[in-house]
């Protein structure tokens, strides 16, 4: 299947790593231009090196500057940018009732605030062009809250939120808004989790997974690769009927239709 990304120039934040490498590397070899961004500059680079036509930029979604600098390296090397993938690392875990300002303002920067700073700075472009796609990587827990990720469900839900809101402004500009939850997918992140769990509770993390497995109905954690190919689908020409939605790719995890 084409997906009619020829052309078009992505940014993919977050992309050194996990769902956004994923994302970046299959849009690079479905056709599209790619802009790899991270934190981590010289693997931006390098994972840039092996697609067909792509740029690795430092990104650091603490540092608002840094949003400027990633929008004029895809300006630089493409003429711009006409797909936004947002995307984040995760915060620290923790529950509801421990949550403190601080901690709260910090998960709000880097997964709410600069990620409308980025739809912000290409959205005028899009608008002009008549053509654009804003896709953001969520969580599951945007429907249903995650134990003791606190901080990722309330970023996350206002990000959910703020990109609806924005669906329905920019539809008839030729704009589609779109956002993937993934559930347990098999990342370093969910790994560290499953670690985490596991010393809390005094068991191995083999066994942390294995009954994580069990209430998944698929049975087994995810690939990024199935959860960056709904990710590239919504991307691409073929998704121009698709927005203000969220696809959930979890095996059936988040008991709600």
């Amino acid at each position: 299947m084409d997906l009619g990304l020829e052309g078009h120039t992505a940014i993919v934040a977050g992309s050194t790593s996990g769902l956004g490498a994923a994302v970046a590397t299959m849009l690079g070899r479905e056709g599209a231009n790619v802009v790899i961004a991270g934190r981590r500059q010289a693997l931006a680079q390098r994972l840039a090196s092996e697609l067909p036509r792509a740029v690795g930029v430092g990104l650091d979604l603490a540092d608002p500057t840094s949003i400027e600098n990633t929008v004029s390296a895809a300006e630089q090397a493409f003429g711009g940018a006409d797909i936004l993938v947002l995307n984040s690392g995760g915060p620290p875990p923790a529950p509801a009732v421990d949550l403190a300002e601080g901690l709260l303002l910090s998960g709000l920067a880097t997964m709410l605030f600069r990620q409308i700073d980025l739809v912000a700075r290409l959205l005028p472009g899009m608008r002009s062009r008549h053509w654009g796609r804003i896709v953001a990587i969520g969580s599951s827990g945007v429907q249903q809250p995650i134990a003791d990720l606190a901080i990722s469900n309330v970023a996350r839900g206002a990000l959910a939120s703020y990109l609806k809101t924005l669906a329905d402004e920019v539809a008839s500009d030729g704009v589609t808004v779109n956002m993937v939850l993934p559930g347990r997918i098999d990342t370093e992140r969910v790994a560290a989790l499953d670690r985490l769990r596991a010393e809390r509770q005094g068991i191995d993390a083999a066994t942390v997974k294995h009954r994580s497995q069990q209430t998944i109905p698929l049975g087994r954690y995810g690939t990024p690769s199935e959860f960056a190919a709904v990710a590239c689908f919504l991307c691409s020409e073929l998704a121009s009927y698709v927005t203000g939605s969220q696809v959930r790719v979890d095996g059936g995890l988040v008991r709600g239709f």
